[in-house]
């Protein structure tokens, strides 16, 4: 068995929100969960779960995991819809990285940060491009800053 992420555990303040939120933006899927004591709720994300947890907490400003999406412009336009986007952790709410690869900031029902990764941004529509916003708008990047890439070659 090779070493890989399995899961990713956030709080959610309102579970069924958050299993909601997750569910429509993401097309997760609820799984059988065992009890922990305490309203829990496992997602199915691919070979990768979300866990969410039902507790008050308040989520750190810039702590957050990330998710690679297929086709960005559904997400966007369902995370439009809940007033999702943020736009203050990384300068913009649509950011594009080095190597062609579109990031999309977004803050679930308990606050969490959620990054989501398309590589091609030509592939997004033309409004969706038109607010996206480089890394090196924000910060200067060196050459070798350039050759950072998300993705890791298989």
């Amino acid at each position: 068995m090779e070493n890989r992420l399995n899961h990713v555990s956030v709080n959610a303040r309102d579970l069924q929100q958050s299993v909601d939120f997750y569910v429509e933006l993401l097309g997760a899927v609820p799984i059988p969960t065992p009890n922990f004591g305490i309203p829990v709720q496992w997602l199915a994300l691919g070979r990768t779960q979300l866990h969410l947890f039902e507790r008050d907490l308040q989520p750190t400003s810039h702590h957050h995991f990330a998710i690679t999406v297929e086709d960005l412009e559904p997400i966007y336009r369902a995370a439009e819809r809940h007033g999702a986007f943020d736009r203050d952790a990384f300068g913009n709410h649509l950011v594009e990285l080095p190597g062609d690869i579109v990031q999309l900031y977004l803050r679930d029902p308990a606050g969490n940060l959620l990054e989501l990764d398309q590589p091609g941004v030509e592939r997004l529509p033309k409004d969706l491009r038109a607010q996206l916003k480089g890394l090196w708008d924000f910060n200067p990047q060196s050459d070798e800053n350039m050759r950072g890439r998300l993705f890791l070659r298989e």
